[in-house]
């Protein structure tokens, strides 16, 4: 997404996903309505991605809407659609404009026409676009997500398409969402949970995770490279030994 003035050193992760959680709790602690969580939650949504982009991130994953907030009382979730409507009709000529290209990411049959149609113009507004990626999962699941990719897979095998065979890490992992995207290198939780709640299973195999107390709503710069801080001292060995130990390691 670009570099431009910051002091961050070396190496800057390619592709942070985020779970943004804590809205609820921080329009509580303000004695506001869930709703003026959601909403300042929306808000943080652009400052974030100018943030990512000025550090040199190419990708930014954000967990907006997962498969099982559907169970949250209706009115809850009828507002997210809601602002979910609104960022995208606001937002993509935004986008468009500093090169960013806008996906979203998930199921789309269990939303209403409007809101589909406001997903697929969002992103044929910025589908040119080559300085960046935002990816927006709604409706989404990981577990989910790899159901899908073997079913595709078993249809390919059932058409003849492919052989049995054939399937493998590579085979899944290419019918996977954003399988033509970096791997995620950095997967970051607001508000304190320290879980990943069915988010990028697959994508997140070998992802560093950083848990931070703070509220979404509050998640500002100086949190995002507190963040990139944290993955830069870490040792990435993706399944091989550390340096200078002679025993093997798992991760």
């Amino acid at each position: 997404m670009g570099n431009s003035g910051t002091s961050l050193s070396s190496p800057v992760p390619r592709h942070i996903a985020i779970i943004m959680d804590g809205n609820g709790r921080w329009a509580a602690r303000r004695g506001l309505s869930p709703s003026a969580g959601h909403k300042a939650g929306v808000e943080r949504i652009r400052d974030l991605l100018s943030a990512c982009r000025s550090r040199g991130v190419e990708v930014l994953t954000l967990f907006a809407f997962s498969s099982e907030n559907w169970q949250r009382p209706p009115k809850e979730v009828e507002l997210l659609m809601t602002l979910f409507h609104s960022y995208l009709r606001k937002e993509a000529r935004r986008m468009r404009d500093e090169g960013v290209r806008l996906r979203v990411v998930g199921r789309r049959d269990r939303f209403s026409p409007r809101l589909q149609r406001a997903i697929a113009e969002a992103e044929e507004i910025t589908r040119g676009c080559t300085q960046g990626d935002l990816v927006i999962a709604a409706d989404y699941g990981g577990r989910w997500d790899i159901a899908q990719a073997a079913k595709q897979l078993a249809e390919e095998v059932v058409n003849g398409q492919r052989s049995l065979d054939s399937i493998d890490e590579d085979a899944v992992e290419s019918h996977i969402q954003l399988a033509d995207l970096p791997s995620v290198d950095l997967l970051i939780r607001s508000s304190g949970e320290q879980r990943i709640s069915n988010f990028i299973l697959w994508q997140a195999a070998y992802s560093e995770l950083f848990f931070t107390d703070t509220l979404w709503p509050d998640f500002d710069e100086s949190a995002l490279d507190e963040a990139i801080k944290a993955f830069q001292k870490r040792d990435r060995r993706f399944g091989g030994r550390a340096e200078g130990d002679g025993t093997a390691v798992q991760a």
